[in-house]
């Protein structure tokens, strides 16, 4: 695989999930999304992949806010930081407000800083979804901690420059 450039491209859902449903280590594809984003090569190979959906938790579902649910990459360095980048801004474009998502504990958020995005919040580990009103099936991911990032409020890249007007 080649270790160029990468830039931006779209991703059909169906792709999208395909996607990481070969190349994510720990969780199946989301069965929704609003919009998906991937990172391909200069040979035009697809590296990397993020889908956006609504938030999972639906105390955070309030019509202004989108949750990155899956990121899934072969490897190629900074491939993650570029897709948060690209999802913030295309939830912007939306008219979205807010944009979240979860690392486990053992992942460092490297990609997550790297794009200027923050922690809002540690979670402790949870026992699972499971109750008697709503069975649920183990997924393998029950008893991690997880981490609550937000993206940065203002993109950094286009704030504007103080300018003041002088009299003399």
């Amino acid at each position: 695989m080649s270790e160029g450039r990468l830039h931006l491209v779209p991703v059909r859902s169906r792709d999208a999930k395909e996607f990481v449903r070969l190349w994510h280590r720990h969780h199946p594809p989301p069965a929704g999304q609003i919009f998906s984003v991937g990172a391909a090569d200069e040979a035009g190979i697809l590296r990397a992949v993020a889908v956006v959906g609504r938030p999972v938790a639906r105390h955070l579902d309030d019509r202004a806010t989108l949750e990155v649910t899956r990121t899934a990459s072969d490897g190629a360095r900074n491939a993650n930081s570029l897709l948060y980048g690209a999802a913030w801004r295309a939830a912007k474009a939306l008219r979205y407000r807010r944009l979240i998502t979860y690392t486990q504990a053992g992942e460092s958020g490297a990609s997550l800083r790297g794009a200027g995005w923050r922690v809002l919040a540690h979670r402790r580990a949870r026992p699972g979804w499971h109750t008697p009103s709503r069975p649920r099936t183990d997924r393998g991911t029950e008893q991690i901690a997880r981490t609550l990032w937000q993206a940065p409020e203002q993109d950094l890249s286009s704030t504007p420059t103080n300018t003041t007007n002088s009299t003399t």
